[in-house]
């Protein structure tokens, strides 16, 4: 057999001619057994395998070990974490939403906004530092951000939802009208990125009433969920 052909498609996916070859296979190592013809004292080194034959009497067969080196895990690996990680897009900055909510410090809870439909959904987040006004008093031994300002920030973002000249809302003639089925499933601490998905189920234009589905996320885990009603009028 070409002993040379056999070491070489080891690390390919496709399996080898003749599998009876093959005594174990894992991830990361294959033995394999071949016939005794091979010289007992036979060595090769490849780029991608090493081979080493003990010395064994002819009559048995002789078990080669081979190691495939990965070359998807060395390029993670060679990867620093700082830089495994892209922001968020910002689609809307501090400044614009700034120029669409009335809320100015320390009650604006909403730093950017990344996905943004007007009268139909947006997507905000709120970076939870230790230096927020709320956590020297809850908890100054535990700093939980307070359920009442999630709730209070995903309004926030409904509200760039809401006021829009196509939906009829008003900067200055827009509040929270009400919540329903609110839950919260699990803490918010100083160092979380709160991301608020906000999004219009329903509108009742002659009423002026918004109802809005809201979830709240920290790694990609729902922390708060709830049903929202804003209320809407013009100038």
């Amino acid at each position: 057999m070409d002993f040379a052909a056999m070491t070489r498609s080891l690390c390919s996916p496709p399996p080898l001619p003749n599998p009876s070859f093959i005594s174990r296979r894992s991830p990361s190592l294959v033995i394999l057994s071949v016939p005794s013809r091979i010289s007992p004292s036979a060595q090769i080194s490849l780029s991608n395998a090493s081979v080493l034959a003990p010395s064994l009497p002819l009559k048995k067969s002789i078990r080669f070990l081979t190691r495939c080196s990965s070359n998807a895990e060395a390029e993670t690996e060679a990867v620093p974490i700082e830089k495994q990680f892209p922001p968020f897009p910002t689609v809307m900055d501090i400044n614009q939403i700034r120029e669409i909510l009335p809320h100015r410090f320390p009650f604006l809870l909403v730093d950017r906004v990344i996905e943004y439909t007007p009268g139909v959904t947006a997507v905000g987040i709120k970076n939870v530092t230790i230096n927020d006004s709320f956590f020297p008093g809850h908890f100054p031994e535990r700093p939980i951000m307070p359920g009442v300002l999630m709730v209070e920030a995903m309004a926030q973002v409904g509200g760039l939802v809401m006021l829009q000249p196509e939906v009829g809302g008003s900067r200055e003639n827009f509040f929270f009208a009400g919540i329903d089925k609110v839950r919260f499933r699990k803490p918010v601490i100083a160092g979380d990125t709160l991301v608020m998905r906000m999004t219009l189920i329903k509108l009742q234009k002659r009423f002026g009433i918004a109802k809005m589905e809201g979830k709240a996320y920290v790694g990609g885990e729902v922390v708060c969920e709830g049903e929202f009603l804003m209320a809407t009028g013009s100038e």
